[in-house]
């Protein structure tokens, strides 16, 4: 995987959160300086799982985002796991924390299994 794939519609990634098992969801904006710091920090962590699908997208291009998920500030990482929110991390993100909870949804399903 390398890194967020841009999502071009809300449409988009509601189909792919009904899609996948698990998704990480990273809401920002172009004027935001702190989305950007972030950014670069959170794709190794992404990259890192396999099992994980990943969206981006702009909520000042896309506003319905907003209003569809809550987000009020930027950025947010939501995290689903078949289809519902699990996670839920805004403005400071601490990649250590979304690691640790992506590692203990992949440990449930792989006891699922």
């Amino acid at each position: 995987m390398q890194g967020f794939k841009e999502a071009k519609s809300l449409h988009e990634v509601r189909e792919l959160i009904d899609q996948e098992k698990l998704v990480l969801c990273f809401f920002y904006g172009e004027h935001c300086s702190v989305c950007h710091g972030v950014m670069p920090q959170l794709k190794p962590v992404i990259d890192g799982f396999s099992k994980l699908k990943s969206i981006q997208a702009d909520v000042e291009k896309m506003p319905e985002f907003s209003g569809a998920y809550t987000v009020f500030t930027v950025p947010v990482v939501l995290l689903f796991f078949e289809g519902k929110e699990v996670l839920r991390m805004a403005r400071f993100i601490e990649k250590e924390k979304l690691r640790h909870q992506i590692n203990k949804i992949l440990d449930a399903m792989d006891m699922q299994q």
